[in-house]
């Protein structure tokens, strides 16, 4: 195979500030969620919270994920609709350098910008303006790479257009036919509750792997526990990721469920603890590592993003890694 995993998101130049609650309160947001905003909504947010920016550079989930597999060692690729603007100009290079195969299609329109609001509990709230990613479409699909690829992974934010579906949908039937496996993070419980009767249509037919926090697996099985919704899930797909914070996380592999404990950090910003929690994830699951420390290496990735500022780690403490693994 040529690549562990590829994958598909949005393409998102992230602008990252540090609010207070009462400028969130100002700017009409509810902490802690993910909100879809346009154009103008977005510039204006931009100049209230300018002064507070600590952190700007690509990003968007998927390329969080696929630059964390990439960091483990792991052979990733990504697709999304960028602008044939700076951000986009930017963002190609900026995922060539990190060692992620880029194939992303650049079309006439404003690349996407997400602004990721972090208030002192270390609670991040998403602002994004899609942007051209809302264009991705079929004909961005290149089949032939999901083919030479172990996994698909697909974020649920891109369940958004009516070219956005279509183009998830092409993705996962070529690798349904080529054998590939299909991984689907639901991302958001925003995107959950928003398009739910989509969600379990495709993790029904389509997916092998669900991932997602305790809030998105419990709105999307109706349950009222993360053990309930991780069993609800076991005659839809073959494995299940549930992330429970500061508890850790719930891995079922068919009909073995794993409690994988958290490692202890200062939490200084949620911000891509979920996207590199799905990075250690799809490493192990793609290296043949055991179910437990596929889980403690995703727990462990996950908690060091916690404990630093920005959705990414620069660096990897590899004798760390090593003995999680070993």
């Amino acid at each position: 195979m040529s690549f562990d995993v590829f994958g598909m998101c949005n393409p998102l130049y992230d602008i990252q500030a540090e609010v207070s609650d009462a400028l969130l309160v100002e700017l009409g947001v509810a902490k802690g969620g993910m909100f879809l905003i346009e154009e103008a909504q977005q510039k204006e947010m931009v100049a209230r919270i300018y002064e507070h920016i600590v952190n700007a550079e690509s990003g968007g989930s998927g390329a969080n994920t696929m630059i964390g597999l990439a960091m483990l060692g792991g052979k990733a690729c990504y697709t999304g609709k960028i602008g044939d603007d700076e951000h986009g100009d930017l963002y190609a290079g900026k995922l060539t350098e990190r060692g992620v195969r880029v194939s992303v299609a650049a079309g006439a329109g404003t690349t996407g910008i997400c602004l990721v609001l972090v208030t002192p509990d270390a609670e991040r709230t998403l602002c994004t303006y899609l942007g051209i990613c809302r264009e991705l479409g079929p004909e961005d699909v290149q089949t032939d790479l999901i083919a030479q690829s172990r996994y698909l992974y697909v974020t649920g934010y891109l369940w958004d257009t009516d070219t956005q579906k279509a183009a998830v949908l092409k993705a996962m039937h070529a690798a349904k036919a080529a054998g590939v496996k299909v991984a689907l993070s639901l991302s958001d419980p925003f995107c959950v509750n928003r398009h739910k009767a989509d969600f379990l249509q495709i993790v029904q037919e389509h997916v092998d792997l669900v991932i997602g926090n305790h809030e998105e697996a419990m709105a999307l099985t109706d349950t009222s526990t993360p053990h309930e919704a991780i069993l609800a899930m076991r005659p839809w797909c073959d494995f299940a990721a549930v992330t429970l914070g500061g508890d850790g996380s719930l891995l079922r592999e068919y009909d073995t469920v794993v409690e994988v404990p958290a490692f202890r950090v200062k939490p200084v910003d949620t911000t891509g603890a979920g996207d590199m929690y799905a990075a250690g994830l799809l490493y192990g699951l793609t290296h043949g590592l055991p179910l437990e420390k596929t889980g403690r290496l995703a727990g462990y990735l996950a908690a060091q993003v916690v404990a630093k500022l920005g959705p990414r780690l620069e660096t990897l403490d590899r004798d760390a890694i090593a003995s999680i693994i070993a």
